[in-house]
């Protein structure tokens, strides 16, 4: 899932871009404000909290409707991890009616943040380190972690365990996303990768192979730059959930980059950003009854 096959393509598709282009993989905390204001947003609760696991204890920020049960939706960050951006995005998610958990995927490491303010991929140091972070998971850790944190968010009393939970992951997060769906056919409802990163490759345990095990409705949003670098992907999953028997909207989104779905993203593309949103809240609408 993150081997070194997979990091080293990440590299090369982050290499494409140019330095004032590179927002889209560099923090930039000021912008996550400018998420838009919802009408009729439900008041939330949110708390930074800890699960335990297998492998230890992962820390974690849960947000939900102040009143009632709602559905549960965990939500597999980017590389840079944990942190105020997706916070904000969980929260605006819970003022939809949904119950949110957005985790720290390298807590087996260290506690978030587990990168700096204003993370530069370029620099040789900072992208050393990410990229050291990212290999550290595997298949295995998104087992170990797929059935703690589902678990979790079924033990919550603002979750309804009569309805469908969903999914969700940004870059390295897809791959989590359909190991999740796979993972658990009779749980999750509805999944939606955002520049989802190699969930379509040559090895045996490549994503999209296991679209097969799963019962979940997806979502799958692909950056302009990254569907020229790898223009056969949308097909082979198209073709994937079509022999499933399983619904899946499949898009390119014009003038995108690698990353462009995090508010804190220099590159971030407000309107492409804003209609992957709206997609998203309509998956969730019709597939997690």
């Amino acid at each position: 899932m993150c081997e070194q096959d997979d990091l080293e393509e990440f590299a090369r598709r982050s290499n494409e871009l140019s330095r004032r282009q590179f927002g889209a993989l560099a923090l930039g905390v000021g912008l996550a404000a400018s998420l838009p204001k919802l009408a009729n947003a439900a008041e939330t609760q949110g708390a930074d909290i800890e699960i335990k696991t297998a492998d230890g204890t992962a820390d974690a920020y849960f947000v939900h409707p102040a009143k009632g049960k709602h559905p549960g939706v965990l939500i597999w960050p980017d590389i840079f991890g944990l942190r105020p951006a997706f916070k904000q995005m969980a929260t605006r998610l819970a003022e939809s009616g949904y119950s949110v958990l957005v985790i720290n995927p390298f807590y087996r490491t260290h506690k978030a943040p587990t990168s700096a303010d204003h993370a530069d991929f370029n620099d040789p140091a900072t992208r050393q380190a990410l990229m050291a972070l990212a290999g550290t998971l595997s298949p295995a850790t998104a087992d170990t972690d797929a059935k703690a944190f589902v678990a979790y968010l079924d033990s919550q009393p603002a979750v309804d365990k009569k309805r469908k939970m969903g999914t969700t992951g940004y870059c390295m997060g897809g791959p989590f996303v359909f190991h999740t769906a796979a993972g658990f056919p009779d749980r999750i409802g509805a999944a939606a990768t955002f520049h989802g990163g190699g969930l379509v490759s040559d090895k045996a345990d490549s994503p999209h192979l296991s679209i097969p095990k799963m019962k979940a409705h997806f979502l799958i949003a692909i950056a302009e730059n990254d569907d020229k670098r790898q223009p056969e992907a949308k097909d082979v999953l198209r073709d994937g959930f079509a022999k499933a028997k399983l619904p899946a909207e499949i898009e390119v989104y014009a003038g995108t980059l690698h990353g462009w779905c995090p508010p804190d993203a220099q590159v971030y593309n407000h309107d492409q950003a804003e209609k992957a949103w709206s997609r998203m809240l309509a998956l969730f609408s019709s597939s997690l009854a």
